[in-house]
């Protein structure tokens, strides 16, 4: 009986290994590296002698106006795009999920932006608001509700604002198929229990719906959060940064300060500092949740 339990450990343990090397390797080697290189001077001009900085690079970072720039730009493009994306998700899963006829038809419809390249959609986003673009030409030309060509792209808000719009509707396929997936978990004895207290639409929504699934609420939240710190592809497409990393988020000014004046330090640090945050920020979440319970 022994024999076969070690035996069974043992082919557990050489069928995992392949998987936990190549997950060593490639994702805690890397993490550890970036922690160290966080606590050196590390740039081109010393990457072959760096010199130990300790909490140098972190304390420049948060001094860093730069980086507070980009902190609340990050924070807001999130505040604005995950109730978005949440919102618009859920109405979708709701109005999906109560049509009798083409449910398949809808949520290809509402999945493609989900599956559509960032690179491609923030290009045609770009031509579509930059200066010379299709809704200046609206504005302009159809409705005539502007004098001028508007340069939405060259301003800090407006050109954020291009990239939450994009982000909240590239959003909205990956919501509704979370949101999709709970509602048809919802017991119906319970909305039919409802009906017959006499429970109209909006009670049953607000008493039966969101309570039974507000795991998945959490779970959505959480994701969206990270995924918005996480915005770089569109900034990069859209702004660039411009003017003067003023549209720059946290991704895209770390990865100038790495690779556009090396300094790979701060950079580090600054990646541990974003990832301190988002720590507590689904800490609060999930705390916040669970007493709302």
């Amino acid at each position: 009986m022994k024999y076969k339990t070690l035996k069974n450990k043992l082919q557990i343990t050489v069928l995992l290994l392949p998987g936990m090397l190549i997950f060593g390797l490639f994702t805690i080697y890397p993490i550890i590296k970036l922690l160290v290189i966080s606590f050196f001077h590390w740039d081109f001009s010393s990457i072959l002698n760096q010199s130990f900085a300790g909490f140098d690079n972190y304390k420049a970072v948060l001094k860093d106006g730069y980086f507070q720039t980009t902190f609340v730009n990050t924070l807001v493009y999130t505040l604005v795009t995950v109730p978005a994306q949440m919102f618009l998700g859920l109405m979708a899963a709701l109005l999906i999920h109560n049509v009798s006829h083409f449910k398949v038809g809808f949520r290809v419809l509402y999945y493609l932006p989900v599956i559509t390249s960032w690179v491609i959609a923030s290009l045609v986003f770009k031509y579509i608001f930059n200066t010379e673009g299709l809704f200046n030409y609206f504005l302009k030309d159809v409705v005539h509700l502007a004098d001028h060509n508007i340069r939405w792209l060259d301003s800090r808000w407006s050109g954020l604002g291009v990239a939450m719009i994009l982000g909240s509707w590239k959003g909205i396929g990956w919501n509704m198929i979370v949101f999709l997936a709970a509602l048809q978990t919802v017991s119906l004895d319970l909305y039919e229990a409802a009906s017959i207290d006499g429970a109209g639409s909006l009670v049953r929504f607000f008493k039966i719906t969101l309570p039974s699934i507000k795991g998945t609420i959490l779970f959505a939240l959480v994701m969206l959060t990270i995924g918005g710190f996480n915005v770089y592809t569109s900034i990069k497409m859209i702004t660039g940064g411009a003017p003067s990393h003023q549209t720059d988020t946290i991704l895209s000014w770390m990865y100038y300060k790495a690779f556009s004046t090396g300094d790979f330090g701060y950079s580090a640090a600054l990646s541990f500092i974003t990832a301190f945050v988002l720590a507590l920020l689904a800490v609060v979440q999930f705390r916040l949740m669970k007493n709302n319970n």
